[in-house]
């Protein structure tokens, strides 16, 4: 039998839990508080005068067509960032789950790239495809392509979305091959005795026992190109040329921070969390209903 442990001093649970509640409340409650609380003003950049305009700042925003186009951008390059780095990531991790020499070492480097941070990995690929000292955008104009990202709007975001996905590959290769560990084999093996092929067994025996992990990991990829691309695209395109990188997130820091419209940029912060709270509300509604099956 499993042994039950209990606290016998009723306070414990809660001091131990105290520290991350504290960090909980001062780094997210607090500023998605302060975030809805100045959506509803309109107020100079000093913050020193307050106009209340309630609903005001929401409606300009969706009346806004650049502020609509920036929101149509930011869920096409969500999808693509998020499809590129699962697909690459599943495919890398079925590669390294079978039987190969090297395959510890091979693990170790899909891993590693993990332990970059979003602003170097940025810093990488904009050195790579720099249209002037760039190894690989020399190779492409050795190759007839016109590569120049910083005024082809098409370029940068395909650069931006590199790199981004780039970035997120080694994480979700953690949890796929974790995933194909537990796959039991037992059920591959009768699948290959049944007459399955490597892709039948994978489509309809390995896959479907993936898919927990893979919702998880859509709703997680979706919420790191929402949210923590950001640095990428400061540092490769800063939302440009002409508008074509300048997604949600981005907008909210150029209108906040440089050009101290903080009501605007108030409004946009508390959009992009209800977008946040909704996905990860499907996701927590697709585990629920797994356990229940």
């Amino acid at each position: 039998m499993t042994k039950q442990y209990a606290f016998h001093n009723r306070a414990l649970p809660y001091v131990l839990v105290l520290p991350q509640m504290i960090i909980v409340i001062i780094f997210f409650f607090w500023p998605a508080f302060m975030a809805l609380y100045q959506s509803l003003f309109i107020q100079d950049a000093f913050g020193i005068s307050l106009i209340f305009v309630g609903l005001e700042n929401y409606i300009k925003l969706f009346q806004n067509p650049q502020y609509l186009d920036s929101l149509v951008l930011s869920f096409k390059f969500a999808i693509l960032v998020a499809f590129s780095a699962l697909t690459i990531s599943l495919f890398l991790a079925v590669q390294a789950n079978k039987h190969i020499w090297g395959k510890t070492f091979y693990t170790t480097m899909l891993v590693w790239p993990y332990a970059v941070s979003t602003l170097v990995a940025g810093i990488l690929w904009m050195f790579l495809f720099n249209p002037t000292v760039g190894i690989i955008s020399y190779q492409l104009k050795r190759m007839g392509i016109d590569w120049n990202y910083l005024v082809k709007s098409g370029q940068a975001l395909f650069l931006v979305t590199l790199a981004s996905s780039w970035k997120q590959i080694s994480y979700n290769f953690v949890f796929f091959l974790a995933g194909l560990q537990n796959v039991p084999v037992s059920l591959v093996e009768a699948a290959a005795i049944d007459g399955g092929g490597p892709l039948n067994r994978f489509w309809r025996v390995v896959f479907p026992l993936l898919s927990p992990t893979t919702f998880y990991l859509l709703v997680m990829n979706l919420v790191y190109a929402f949210f923590e691309t950001f640095p990428i695209i400061h540092q490769v395109t800063s939302g440009g040329p002409n508008q074509a990188t300048n997604i949600l997130v981005y907008k909210v820091y150029k209108d906040g921070v440089i050009n101290l419209d903080l009501g605007s940029s108030a409004a946009q912060s508390v959009v992009l969390m209800l977008i946040v709270i909704i996905l990860s509300a499907l996701q927590f509604r697709f585990v629920e209903r797994k356990v229940e099956y």
